[in-house]
């Protein structure tokens, strides 16, 4: 599909924390804010294992290795939340 391919500035440049949401600076400029609440293990986190992130993917990715989550630069942009325990399970929507 024309416009969906990955580009080279939606790396991951840095991730900041507040109250309700998070950011995601990327490399060509652009912040993503989106709230804790579309990713429950972020959520339910502590401050501390917030703050315990890593780029993955080759950039194009953020790993938080003490809440086995993986979010990806294009799911964020998309705006795509965290499927539903359910959804995961069954492999589709309920």
């Amino acid at each position: 599909m024309a416009g969906s391919e990955i580009k080279p500035g939606e790396r991951v440049k840095d991730v900041h924390f507040g109250d309700d949401a998070f950011s995601v600076d990327l490399l060509d400029g652009r912040t993503i804010t989106v709230p804790y609440a579309w990713y429950p293990r972020l959520l339910h986190a502590s401050p501390e294992h917030r703050a315990n992130w890593r780029p993955c993917g080759g950039g194009f990715g953020i790993h938080w290795p003490d809440l086995d989550e993986d979010l990806s630069t294009e799911g964020l942009l998309r705006g795509a939340p965290a499927p539903r325990e359910t959804e995961q399970a069954s492999g589709r929507p309920t």
